[in-house]
């Protein structure tokens, strides 16, 4: 098609234990947005040149899940409990390894001011139903593949246990020596080949929001081609308040918040 804008979708984390009731994080919303996600998939088979999907991916123990953490009488939290370096130090939560570097990692995040660290109920588990993507996407991405002619790009983010890694392009506290914390400088260049890039996913308060801010910090330029699908993404309960100073920022950066049903070709 001549004057044909290339187009990529990145989508942020649409796993199981987000995208489903029965998932272990499940976000209220999710399964409408999916749903919305895989027909705009669907019918946008013709425009959409490259698709990337992140996938959320764990280990048991870490640093953002219960079994991690000990009080003074063996047990751990439950989740949504937030942790302090205050209440490292006085002993009310303690790692049950790397002690000092944990230590180090939590003053390092309060210091960023980004996130306070919370514990999670255990999600996106390696090798589990829980990582895997929402089935209607993963139906409609399986389609795309076969009418485009190409296959979609998965990203794995998460899997070292010492960091927690919202956004995908970077872990939030990188760990020295551990290059997948790091930033990822392929993928920033690879999306910034396209001229719109579509974005959408789980969770609108904390992956997608970090995400989308790492890319106008690392790549502030691409911030005219960037559309948020906001049917395409909801928050998880109560913490959508987090996201909003990054969503405020984007707007003045010329990011274009609409629908997928008003996306343009």
């Amino acid at each position: 098609m001549i004057g044909k804008e290339s187009i990529v979708l990145l989508v942020i984390d649409a796993q199981y234990d987000f995208c489903d009731p029965e998932g272990a994080l499940f976000v209220p919303g999710a399964v409408e947005d999916v749903e919305r996600l895989a027909a705009l998939v669907e019918r946008s088979s013709d425009g959409i040149d490259h698709i990337v999907v992140t996938l959320d991916t764990h280990h048991v123990l870490d640093i953002a899940h219960p079994g991690f953490w000990q009080d003074a009488t063996g047990n751990p939290p439950v989740p949504f409990t937030p942790i302090s370096l205050v209440e490292m130090e006085a002993g009310t939560w303690q790692p049950i390894f790397e002690t000092d570097y944990v230590k180090k990692y939590l003053r390092q995040l309060e210091a960023q001011g980004e996130f306070q660290h919370f514990i999670w109920p255990e999600h996106c588990l390696v090798g589990t139903r829980g990582a895997s993507l929402a089935e209607p996407l993963a139906r409609a991405l399986r389609d795309w593949s076969q009418h485009a002619q190409k296959n979609y790009a998965a990203v794995t983010k998460g899997l070292h246990p010492l960091a927690e890694h919202f956004g995908v392009f970077q872990a939030q506290i990188p760990v020295p020596g551990a290059p997948e914390t790091s930033l990822n400088q392929p993928l920033l260049d690879d999306l910034a080949r396209y001229d719109q890039i579509w974005l959408a996913g789980e969770a609108r308060s904390h992956c997608v929001a970090t995400s989308l801010h790492q890319l106008l910090r690392y790549a502030p330029e691409l911030a005219p081609k960037i559309t948020l699908l906001t049917d395409c993404t909801s928050d998880v309960t109560n913490l959508g308040h987090l996201a909003d100073p990054i969503y405020a920022e984007a707007r003045d950066l010329g990011v274009v918040f609409t629908e997928s049903t008003d996306v343009l070709f």
